[in-house]
């Protein structure tokens, strides 16, 4: 199975629940420090793009890629 990124990049799941767990964390993480909140924008905008295909991906397992342009 195949998503694409944000960027167009394909990434390959092998272990669909085990990335939704790993996106579904990822998108809530955060600096403490403000400094990064730029920073902390941008990578929760990623991994929310890619917990939403993953999960798209368990709801329609027999599509290949699923990507911006797919949906």
């Amino acid at each position: 199975m195949k998503i694409k990124d944000l960027h167009g990049k394909s990434i390959e799941v092998t272990d669909l629940d085990k990335a939704i767990w790993q996106a579904e964390n990822f998108k809530e993480y955060a600096h403490e420090d403000q400094s990064f909140l730029s920073y902390d924008k941008k990578q929760k905008a990623y991994w929310t793009d890619i917990y939403n295909k993953l999960l798209q991906l368990k709801k329609y397992p027999n599509e290949h890629i699923i990507g911006n342009d797919s949906l």
